[in-house]
């Protein structure tokens, strides 16, 4: 038989090993939980990548909306396409007269705004 204080050892000894033991599977459960696969770390990321990239999509479509309103107007009217070719190339139809005033201190540093 063992003496009472080497009972008492081996009892601690469990004890201690029981706890590290329970300790240790806690560890291995919450690995998955924030490191692994389907974490929460990597779910955080995704949701910060799929807010940004919404943001780009909802720039890109009021982008869009613009060049098919301006697409539309090119496609139906005259107006549109000379008032592009007015502001873009410089045009000048055959019975108009171009004028273009330059204030005066452009005209002494030799800046032109244009």
């Amino acid at each position: 038989m063992l003496s009472a204080s080497a009972a008492n050892r081996i009892a601690r000894i469990r004890r201690r090993s029981l706890t590290w033991g329970l300790a240790g599977a806690v560890v291995l459960l919450q690995y998955p939980l924030w490191l692994g696969e389907g974490g929460w770390l990597k779910v955080r990321e995704q949701a910060h990548k799929i807010e940004s990239q919404q943001a780009l999509n909802l720039r890109l479509q009021s982008r869009n909306a613009g060049l098919q309103a301006e697409l539309g107007d090119l496609k139906q009217g005259r107006d549109a396409v000379e008032e592009r070719a007015r502001n873009e190339l410089g045009m000048i139809a055959p019975d108009e007269w171009f004028v273009r005033v330059v204030p005066t201190h452009s005209v002494r540093s030799g800046k032109t705004h244009e």
